[in-house]
Order: C-alpha cells, then sequence, then structure tokens
C-alpha cells in the first residue's frame, strides 16, 4: 500500500468519490444511505441525480479544502432532503465531510462549526414543515451523530498535533545532546592540547638561556601537541561533515596521555591494570575522562605529582586521577568536571570529584560494562 500513499491527496480522495458514486447505482446498496424525515415525495430525477453527484465529487475537497468540501456537501444534502428524494448511499458523504472538517480545518473552525450547527437546524425546521413525522428526540440523535463526526475528526486532529509536537521535542532534544556531545569533544581536545602547549611553552621560556638543548626540547613538544590536536580536531570535522560516529581517540592509549604530560613538566605516575579496556564509546569515555583528569591536574596544580589508576574489571573499569596537595578552597565544577560528570552518566557509572582532609584532589569514575548506551 506505499504506493496508494505515495498518491497525492486530491487522487486518493477522487477514488474514493468514484467508488462513492458508483455504489449509488447498485442494487441493494443505493439504498443504504443517510437520511432524516424520509419524506419520498418524489422519484429520483435528473436534480436528484445532480445533488447525488455533487454530494459525492465534493469529497474530492475534503483535506485541501474542507470548509469549502463541507459547504457543497451540506447545501446538496438539504436540498435533496427538502425535495424529498429517496434515501441515497451518496448522503453518506455529510459524515465523511463532517469529519474532515473537524480533522483538517485550520482557520475560522468555530465559525465553520457554528455554520454547521445552524445549517443543520434549518434542514430540521424544512422537513418538518415539509412534514417529516420525526420527534424532537430523533433530531437530536441525528444531530448528535452528525456531531459525532466532527469531534472524530477533532480528535483525530489533536493526537497527530500531540504526535507532532512530541516529533519536534525528540528531534531538538536529539540536537542539543548531539551539541552537548560535540562540545564536551572540543572541551577535551582543545583544552588538553592547548595546556599542554602552554606549560611547554612556558618552560621554553624559561629554559632557553640556561638550558638551551632542553629548551628545544620543550618547543619540540609544543610542535607535537599542536600536531596532535590538530590530528584530533580533524577527526572531530571529519565526524561532523559525514555524520558517522568516530568512537576511537586519535592521540592513542592511555599511557600516551600520561607521557604527554610527562613532557610538559608535570610528574605523572600512571598505571593500568587487567587491560586492554574496552573500545568504542566506553573506550572512548574512559579515554576522555584520563585526558581530562589530567588536564585538570597541569592548569590547576602544575608541578604536582599526579597518580593515575586504571583498573579494568569483569563489570567495568574503575578510573582515579589524583593530584596531590592541589586542593585550595570550594571546589567549583568548571566545563571539564561537568563534561566527565555528563559522560559517565551517559554510560549508567558513578562519578565523584572532590578534595580529602590532606589536600589531595581526587576525580572517580566507574563505568559499567553493558551499560545502556
Amino acid at each position: 500500500m506505499r504506493w496508494w500513499r505515495s498518491l497525492d491527496p486530491m487522487i486518493r480522495d477522487a477514488v474514493g468519490a468514484a467508488l462513492l458514486i458508483g455504489a449509488a447505482f447498485v442494487p441493494g446498496i443505493a439504498e443504504l444511505g443517510l437520511a432524516i424525515g424520509e419524506l419520498n415525495l418524489r422519484g429520483t430525477d435528473a436534480l436528484g441525480l445532480v445533488l447525488l453527484l455533487v454530494q459525492a465529487s465534493a469529497l474530492v475537497l475534503r483535506r485541501r479544502w474542507p470548509a469549502v468540501c463541507l459547504a457543497v456537501v451540506g447545501i446538496a444534502f438539504v436540498v435533496h432532503q427538502t425535495l424529498g428524494y429517496p434515501t441515497t448511499v451518496a448522503g453518506l458523504a455529510l459524515l465523511v465531510a463532517l469529519y474532515s472538517a473537524g480533522a483538517h480545518q485550520d482557520r475560522f473552525r468555530q465559525v465553520v462549526g457554528g455554520a454547521a450547527v445552524g445549517g443543520y437546524a434549518l434542514l430540521a425546521v424544512l422537513v418538518h414543515l415539509r412534514g417529516a413525522d420525526e420527534r424532537v428526540i430523533d433530531y437530536l440523535t441525528f444531530g448528535a451523530v452528525l456531531a459525532g463526526c466532527w469531534g472524530a475528526g477533532a480528535w483525530v486532529r489533536a493526537r497527530q498535533a500531540e504526535e507532532a509536537r512530541r516529533r519536534r521535542e525528540s528531534v531538538g532534544e536529539a540536537i542539543t545532546a548531539e551539541r552537548g556531545r560535540i562540545a564536551r569533544e572540543l572541551h577535551d581536545v582543545v583544552t588538553h592540547h592547548v595546556t599542554a602547549m602552554v606549560v611547554q611553552s612556558d618552560t621554553a621560556g624559561f629554559l632557553i638561556g640556561p638550558d638551551p638543548e632542553r629548551a628545544g626540547a620543550s618547543v619540540t613538544a609544543v610542535s607535537r601537541s599542536g600536531r596532535e590536536a590538530l590530528t584530533e580536531l580533524r577527526r572531530l570535522l571529519g565526524v561532523l561533515e559525514s555524520g558517522e560516529a568516530d568512537l576511537e581517540p586519535a592521540s592513542g592509549r592511555l599511557a600516551d596521555l600520561a607521557d604527554r604530560m610527562r613532557r610538559a613538566g608535570q610528574p605523572v605516575d600512571f598505571a593500568e591494570e587487567g587491560g586492554p579496556g574496552p573500545d568504542g564509546g566506553l573506550g572512548l569515555a574512559i579515554h576522555r575522562v584520563v585526558q581530562e583528569g589530567l588536564t585538570n591536574a597541569v592548569k590547576h596544580a602544575r608541578g604536582r605529582p599526579t597518580r593515575v589508576r586504571v583498573r579494568h574489571g569483569s563489570d567495568g573499569t574503575e578510573v582515579e586521577v589524583i593530584t596531590a596537595g592541589s586542593l585550595r578552597g570550594e571546589v567549583r565544577p568548571g566545563r571539564g568536571l561537568t563534561g566527565m560528570r555528563e559522560r559517565v552518566k551517559v554510560f549508567g557509572g558513578t562519578f565523584d570529584a572532590g578534595g580529602g582532609p590532606d589536600g589531595d584532589f581526587t576525580v572517580r569514575a566507574f563505568l559499567p560494562i553493558g551499560s545502556p548506551s
């Protein structure tokens, strides 16, 4: 049925209208229509045939111009009933038109609804004056059926509007989450490498006079960090252009992060147990937590001993980054700590960052295997 849904709505409605017209000429079906009063004052003639065709044909407009469709069908139905023509299945077009107006009419809904109520009241008066023996309860029941068709369309319209709102919210949330993910990646990559470059440049400035050889090594390290940063940024730009997630860090193993910080002058004691660790998104999250922990150590506690422990187990990976005597005052989470916490939360893990009584600042994270993400 995909081909049918791909057709223009007016074409589909034209097919429906044609089927209704055809049914109006099939014995046994033609009489199964909608009527009030059942005056039966005259047989089918040319005018009756025209009214039949108008009621059914107007359904072609039911989605594009629902108010016009309802007006045409309603007028033809009122004339058909008032003149006392025999009941015809084409009269069911009125129910379809009412449903369509309730479902598809965008502007002046109250005006259209009020006009429909007024039109039915006029019909009831006319058929009563023409001799219909319907009781008040009969008119009310018939009107309730008509109102129910409009109400069914309005209910469908509300459901569709709610679904559309949910889809928009879902898309907005996905966009926000993706922006946050990209922002975290950019922050972790740029901050890590730029911090190392700043420290190495400062070291070169201090050593360029007394120790030119070490100063040259620091300048070389700056160049290496810059190239690594460019590699990471190119990877991120490639992800943005292709839309395919690259779940492997471009900067290599966890031990390479510790080596880079040592070259920047930070004393780092690194140990990884139970490796190699997981790959994919979980491996990238572990890499970024260690990376940001070391970056914070260099930014806020340059030259102080930093201990990094990564323990891979059957149930998950534990990361611990401790910088000795680096805590000064109250801890105020910045983008780095917040980003780490969000990364860990995505994988259903736990995260904690704070100081101990001896002034050490500790970052601990546990990322379970088999997490929802």
